[in-house]
């Protein structure tokens, strides 16, 4: 091991610099420069290398105690989760009996989404209005994954009441996923179906139309990075509620408009009032020159 790796503080050209002809150096300090360059330092680098591998050593056997309670911790975890996950069945099951009597419940919901509705094209939107019900439901051992349920009404679209798509995770860890077929009606596949078109605001749109949402029920390159069916597990179904009552974007901000509106008409009225009034103090002011004074 070099002097210059066991004492990173010093650099080359700072001992070029004492080294320089001209630089000052008192003949004694120069000699203990050298005797602490010659100087053997191996001892005490052995020593505090031997000490930082044991360190070393001691922190991966605490950090393995600490990995193996985070693995307790998360099997009792899931024993807990798995409890309350039977508890709220009644709860969702009755959740799904009152928005049944709200008419395109689901579609608004989805929506109003951010993520969502950016994979939402105008048809899309169509075959949603007939999605009456929507279920996630959690496996027994819910480390192996989960199943949504998309329950639809007679539609112009595909011949299916029921479309679904299961996650699963293996016990090597693997995730994969499958889903029911589409049964297209003839000229309704949306998943070959991509063009510009207005949307229900009438507002054209400034991109193409993004991939069919129901491609997402044949798309299985990649189940472990499913990000629409994580949304609608973690997100929407334990309260769609919240994103039901989202109030409309383009209402509120067409009641903006109509404010600004408003306020730009008085504005103006007050301005035609203050030119009135000084056409009025002009003329008074005219007659005041014109008036003559009696003598």
């Amino acid at each position: 091991m070099s002097w210059f790796s066991r004492n990173p503080g010093w650099r080359f050209p700072d001992i070029l610099l004492i080294l320089q002809p001209g630089f000052r150096v008192k003949q004694g300090i120069y000699f203990k420069f050298l005797e602490f360059c010659n100087s053997n330092h191996d001892g005490a680098d052995e020593t505090s290398e031997k000490e930082q591998q044991e360190a070393i050593e001691h922190i991966d056997e605490v950090q393995n105690e600490i990995d193996r309670l985070n693995e307790q911790a998360s099997e009792e975890i899931l024993k807990v989760e798995q409890k309350y996950n039977k508890l709220r069945q009644p709860f969702f099951q009755k959740r799904s009996e009152l928005i049944a009597k709200i008419p395109n419940f689901w579609v608004t919901t989805f929506v109003n989404h951010p993520q969502v509705s950016a994979l939402l094209g105008e048809e899309d939107e169509e075959a949603l209005h007939y999605l009456t019900r929507v279920e996630v439901t959690e496996f027994e051992d819910i480390k192996s994954g989960y199943r949504i349920d998309f329950y639809y009404d007679e539609n112009p679209y595909f011949e299916n009441k029921v479309l679904s798509k299961e996650f699963h995770l293996n016990e090597s860890g693997d995730p994969s996923s499958k889903s029911t077929e589409i049964k297209w009606k003839s000229g309704k596949d949306l998943t070959k179906r991509s063009s510009q078109t207005q949307n229900k605001a009438g507002k054209k749109r400034q991109h193409e139309e993004p991939e069919s949402f129901f491609t997402w029920f044949t798309d299985h390159s990649d189940a472990g990075a499913d990000e629409l069916g994580e949304v609608i597990k973690d997100d929407i179904w334990p309260n769609p509620l919240q994103y039901y009552l989202v109030p409309d974007m383009d209402d509120e901000e067409g009641d903006g408009e109509d404010d600004d509106d408003d306020e730009e008409g008085l504005e103006d009225i007050d301005e035609e009032g203050d030119e009135d009034d000084g056409e009025e103090d002009e003329e008074e002011d005219d007659g005041d020159d014109g008036e003559v004074c009696p003598k």
